[in-house]
């Protein structure tokens, strides 16, 4: 990879962990869209409970930390670094599989 595209990604990385982490614990904590069209609209009591519901990051917090603000930029955080990682991954992918191609197939 040459040099400013890591520069580019390492830039992109820093931006966004800088966001979960200091911005995501200001995020508000009314309820979300479809939410609020289903308190709106009156059908709020038919939600059925997800699988996940009491998964380690519902709720947009980590279960165990009290403290609201450092749980939602915990999980933020925990979200971008998961979101590049696969991301990091598949791309590794995609470019090993045209590394192995040869060169006439490429267009």
């Amino acid at each position: 990879m040459k040099s400013s595209v890591k520069l580019f990604v390492l830039g992109g990385l820093l931006v966004a962990i800088a966001l979960a982490l200091l911005v995501s614990p200001f995020a508000s904590g009314n309820p979300d869209g479809l939410n609020k069209v289903a308190i709106d609209q009156g059908f709020d009591d038919t939600a059925e409970q997800h699988a996940l519901e009491d998964g380690p990051l519902a709720g947009y917090g980590v279960r165990g930390i009290d403290n609201q603000r450092a749980s939602k930029g915990l999980s933020g955080l925990i979200g971008v670094v998961a979101t590049f990682g696969v991301g990091f991954l598949l791309f590794g992918a995609l470019r090993a599989s045209r590394s192995r191609r040869p060169t006439a197939d490429r267009t």
